[in-house]
């Protein structure tokens, strides 16, 4: 297994929820950021968790307690994903981690055993990156960035992610079982209609 920094970026406003934060939404029992966080932790890999400056009360509420290295920072979230990325990088190059894994917090059906088996599968290839696919090739997330494009992550900017870095490059697809790496919550009727799934098992 090689070091891996997991960076969950939470620092998005929620704007589709209706006033609701789609990250403190209940599933097996606790808010959803703390879960998946602490999913991440299971695998004994650091994590950075990005909040929101000025906002992060209740999100950074919901983490208190998890054991484990965990690392919460408050970046400025008006300007996108690019922010947390580059707070990804810069912590990961610092940490001389093999790889980022960028595992987006809205997704309730990544689980430790999703992280640690992308986690395997980098380790086979760290020179190459990495993404989550459904079992029909779909694209998702999560995804893992190797350490040469950490300068590259360092520079975006903008809500666009790592999209267009990814574009460029020839990137390994894993794909996991269901819809797990497909799987966002973003709305409430999102939510709904996977609760609605979930109950009927």
């Amino acid at each position: 297994m090689v070091d891996l920094l997991i960076l969950l970026p939470a620092a998005g406003r929620s704007a589709r929820m209706g006033g609701q934060d789609k990250l403190l939404m209940p599933v097996d029992g606790e808010p959803l950021l703390r879960r998946q966080v602490r999913a991440a932790l299971a695998t004994g890999q650091r994590v950075l968790a990005t909040l929101p400056r000025g906002r992060a009360t209740a999100r950074a509420a919901a983490l208190a307690g998890l054991a484990g290295p965990l690392t919460i920072a408050e970046i400025d979230a008006e300007e996108g994903m690019a922010a947390s990325l580059r707070a990804g990088a810069k912590a990961a190059q610092a940490a001389h981690a093999a790889g980022l894994m960028v595992m987006l917090p809205d997704m309730p059906e990544i689980g430790a055993s999703h992280v640690a088996r992308l986690a395997r599968a980098f380790a086979e290839v760290p020179e190459r990156p990495l993404r989550a696919t459904d079992m029909a090739g779909i694209p998702g997330h999560p995804a893992i960035l190797p350490a040469r494009l950490f300068p590259a992550l360092a520079g975006l900017r903008g809500d666009a992610g790592a999209r267009a870095l990814l574009q460029r490059e020839n990137v390994r697809l894993i794909p996991l079982a269901g819809r797990a790496a497909i799987t966002d919550l973003d709305t409430p009727a999102d939510w709904a209609a996977w609760q609605s799934r979930q109950q009927q098992g």
